[in-house]
């Protein structure tokens, strides 16, 4: 984040600009656990491409922009609209403008911090380039994890005073969720809940899966199977029907981290066991431990198998209609087959739009993700297949709304799965009693807990 401070006829005022890249190693929490296995820009390899980095963009760049505003109130300053730069992993160009309603995002905000657009040009050479290539006596390196108000105040407010610009170099997550005062809580609230809308054009694409989705076509699909056409016919025959929204979590990454036993035999044991060595040189605490002892521990992710099975314990069937936000997963279509077999009448993007309706989003990650979050919030339930940035960024703000998120229980489910003598019934009522509470009850925030994640008490509680 990049503060600069200029002179006014009637005050001395700090003038605040964000440059929000999502460089890995200027958010080092990016692809927590998986951080420190990420190479630096000047690394002769680069890791494999993050399957889900396009929903990892939408729920960070949420946050750090919360912050952003809040520092800017806290040292009493003007907020540039941020600039995003290309990332190298996935090629995406997309600036705030593209993803975000700015006209939106000032009005809603102007009464709390001033708002400008660009830098004014005689401070255009204020870049992240030139703090990039130099030591420079502006540019803050210390901010600590979670630092408070007052940190801000004592350290960073003397160098805006002192030479009129200060850049902040690594700033995610470098704002405390706790002993802030409330106004502040709220306001970080106000930014991820009202004043971060998306452009039109993503609304009304957003917009349109959802509408096909409670209003499914009259005419059912050829597929040769009476099973499905019921199930079809019956959601027809509703008036706008309700959809759930799966955010699937098993990548390769993810897989191979986990050190877990996927049922892909020697061959994908030993695949993966190469791929965790090449990536992170024997760093993985969880291969110390035996595949039970993990899924003991509710550390193993949940496969596609897995989650469908935990879904149709909780009650949904084959005529429920389930919206994949992200299901690039490992093993491709071959590991996605019993999910469909429980749910024929999965849909994601490409099923149920036409390649000139998403022409706009095309190659674009960022725009991909800001639709995916947005049908998300317009379900009826939102479920993640493992918990995550994704997921927690969804639980925060559907919990604003009032709105039913399912949370497995990775620990019981775990236990389950290794019970392979398991009868149904048993399974299915372990599974309801398990996840009773863990289907859209709010939960208060502790300490040091994400404000966005948990925003009860501090911004859904009046003071008394």
């Amino acid at each position: 984040m990049m503060m600069l401070n200029h002179q006014s006829q009637s005050q001395r005022t700090a003038l605040v600009g964000l440059l929000a890249t999502l460089l890995p190693f200027f958010f080092p929490n990016l692809f927590s656990p998986l951080s420190r296995s990420f190479p630096s820009m000047f690394s002769e390899w680069n890791a494999p491409k993050p399957m889900h980095s396009s929903l990892l963009e939408a729920a960070l760049l949420r946050q750090i922009i919360c912050d952003a505003v809040a520092v800017a109130k806290i040292l009493n300053s003007t907020l540039v609209i941020p600039h995003l730069e290309v990332n190298p992993v996935w090629q995406d160009s997309s600036s705030f403008a593209d993803i975000f309603d700015v006209d939106h995002f000032i009005q809603v905000l102007k009464d709390e911090v001033s708002i400008v657009r660009e830098l004014p040009s005689e401070l255009s050479w204020s870049t992240r380039e030139y703090y990039a290539t130099g030591i420079r006596e502006t540019r803050i390196k210390t901010a600590p994890v979670q630092a408070s108000a007052e940190w801000y105040l004592e350290n960073v407010l003397p160098v805006l005073q002192s030479y009129g610009v200060a850049a902040i170099s690594p700033f995610s997550h470098r704002l405390a969720f706790n002993k802030l005062p409330i106004n502040l809580q709220r306001l970080r609230c106000k930014v991820n809940f009202e004043a971060l809308a998306f452009v039109p054009h993503i609304r009304q694409l957003a917009g349109t899966l959802v509408n096909r989705l409670r209003y499914p076509p009259s005419q059912s699909q050829e597929t040769g199977t009476t099973h499905l056409k019921e199930g079809q016919e019956a959601i027809r025959n509703q008036l706008g029907s309700k959809f759930v929204v799966l955010h699937l979590r098993f990548d390769k990454d993810m897989a191979a981290h986990s050190a877990c036993d996927f049922g892909g035999g020697k061959a994908q044991k030993m695949a993966l066991a190469k791929y965790r060595q090449v990536l992170w040189q024997g760093r993985v605490m969880n291969s110390q431990f035996t595949d039970e002892e993990l899924r003991y521990q509710g550390r193993c992710p949940l496969t596609p198998e897995e989650i469908g099975l935990l879904l149709a314990a909780l009650g949904f069937s084959n005529t429920t209609r389930l919206y994949l936000a992200s299901h690039k997963v490992y093993g491709g279509e071959a590991r996605i087959s019993t999910l469909r077999k429980l749910f024929p009448l999965m849909e994601d993007k490409k099923s149920l739009t036409s390649p000139e309706e998403r022409a706009k989003i095309e190659g674009k990650a960022s725009l991909s993700s800001a639709v995916d979050y947005y049908v998300s919030m317009q379900s009826d339930i939102f479920i993640s297949a493992s918990p995550g940035n994704m997921h927690n960024a969804l639980v925060g703000h559907r919990a604003f709304y009032n709105l039913k998120t399912i949370r497995p229980s990775m620990g019981l489910l775990g236990k389950l799965f290794l019970n392979k003598s398991i009868e149904w019934s048993e399974f299915e009522e372990a599974i309801r009693a398990g996840h009773r509470n863990r289907q859209g009850t709010i939960r208060l925030r502790k300490e040091t807990q994400s404000i966005y994640t948990y925003p009860a008490p501090d911004c859904m509680c009046r003071s008394s």
